[in-house]
């Protein structure tokens, strides 16, 4: 389907054309997800849709503070001259009625599935602008980088990058631990299988700042909604704990780019420029890659 057809019925063909440009390219309208309207998205589109090869899809993960705009905006430049679809979901607060900030961040929320709610958005957005969205890349800066890396985990497979930024906690690939601290109970929770094998095809690239180095939001405390034996056990700061994560998965064969990034507290805006620069090398790869099979 494309985006004509996805469009209101139109009472005149201008009109069609002129809400197109307005609220369906270039930066986006927000809209309720289809599958589940409790959840919602905006994206950037470069005008030149359509017009030249297919762009690649790239998803901008929100933090805590759920400015998933702000990323649409930081990437869309980044969008418009590398022909990317930028994506940026929104996961509100409180979606069960508890207040709950965190609930994505560890991937279920209790009958909620975040990977498969971001799932759904993206074949979504695939339909309704005729791309191939069998992979994409994934970007999330502190409460977004939780999500990135416990995707990767669970759904390797569907991604062609993806960076981790600044998560105040880590998963770490550890098989005698249970979900979150570790991934032994994954088959049991998720119904999915860590495929180690398939994560080491996924260019990662792990950013924080040198100078975050705030621990009063990712201490936990016994009693606290996400407490379990080990929570802190990765390190103190968000560099230690990222660290942490890179040395987890070096261990099991998955190469990292670490980024520590001088002079930056936790602000994810001031890494953005080094996450396109990192998008930009593996498209460049992965479009070399793709003329080359084609014109084999």
């Amino acid at each position: 389907m494309d985006i004509a057809q996805a469009s209101p019925p139109p009472d005149g063909a201008g009109k069609v054309d002129r809400g197109r440009q307005i609220y369906d390219l270039g930066h986006t309208t927000v809209v309720a997800s289809r599958s589940d309207p409790r959840f919602s998205y905006c994206l950037y589109v470069p005008p030149t849709l359509g017009q030249g090869d297919p762009p690649d899809l790239v998803v901008a993960m929100h933090g805590t503070g759920r400015a998933f705009m702000s990323y649409r905006d930081a990437f869309a430049e980044f969008g418009r001259w590398n022909n990317c679809v930028i994506l940026c979901p929104l996961f509100p607060v409180g979606v069960l009625g508890d207040g709950n900030r965190d609930g994505f961040k560890y991937m279920q929320e209790g009958d909620i599935r975040y990977d498969r709610v971001l799932l759904s958005i993206v074949e979504e957005v695939g339909e309704r602008y005729d791309l191939d969205v069998a992979r994409f890349a994934l970007f999330g800066y502190s409460g977004g980088g939780h999500f990135t890396h416990r995707f990767l985990m669970l759904h390797p497979d569907r991604l062609w990058a993806a960076s981790v930024g600044a998560p105040g906690s880590v998963t770490l690939l550890d098989p005698t631990r249970d979900w979150w601290v570790g991934t032994r109970d994954v088959k049991e929770r998720f119904g999915i299988d860590i495929d180690v094998k398939a994560m080491t095809r996924v260019p990662v690239q792990m950013i924080v700042g040198a100078a975050d180095l705030e621990t009063w939001e990712i201490t936990h405390r016994e009693g606290g909604r996400h407490w379990m034996p080990g929570a802190n056990d990765a390190g103190r700061t968000r560099p230690e704990r990222l660290d942490s994560l890179r040395r987890s998965f070096e261990a099991q064969g998955i190469n990292v780019r670490f980024d520590l990034v001088p002079n930056v507290p936790h602000d994810g805006n001031r890494v953005v420029g080094h996450v396109q620069n990192f998008f930009a090398d593996v498209l460049k790869n992965r479009r070399a890659g793709r003329n080359e099979k084609a014109e084999g």
